[in-house]
């Protein structure tokens, strides 16, 4: 079984920065490959950011590229999302995922285990 546990959402101004962190126990794969998602009132969950197992390859939606970092800690077992320049649009319910595959990417279809989702909510 494998649980993923996100936290560090909150309330913050625009403009204003948070980090997310997921931390995930249970079996191990390799590989894998870990990715943030968001999902807003009304509108369905979509892709944020993904990197890859050892974190040498990261990618990230156009709609955060630049504002957001994804890091991981493998010894830690935690995976990272450091948001900067937040916008009221970036709020939402994040979840963190993993991929126990070689797929790397935006598609959520591929994410097997999923955490519960911290809320971010950004004031204008």
């Amino acid at each position: 079984q494998v649980q993923l546990v996100e936290s560090g959402g909150g309330l913050v101004q625009a403009g204003g920065s948070l980090t997310l962190s997921c931390t995930f126990s249970g079996r191990t794969f390799s590989p894998y490959s870990m990715g943030w998602f968001r999902q807003a009132p009304g509108k369905e969950r979509e892709f944020v950011a993904a990197i890859t197992r050892t974190g040498g390859v990261t990618t990230y939606a156009a709609s955060v590229k630049g504002r957001f970092t994804i890091s991981r800690d493998n010894a830690q077992n935690t995976v990272y999302l450091q948001m900067n320049s937040l916008k009221p649009e970036d709020t939402a319910v994040y979840y963190c995922a993993l991929c126990s595959t070689w797929y790397f990417g935006s598609s959520r279809e591929k994410y097997d285990y999923w955490g519960q989702g911290t809320q971010v909510t950004v004031s204008s």
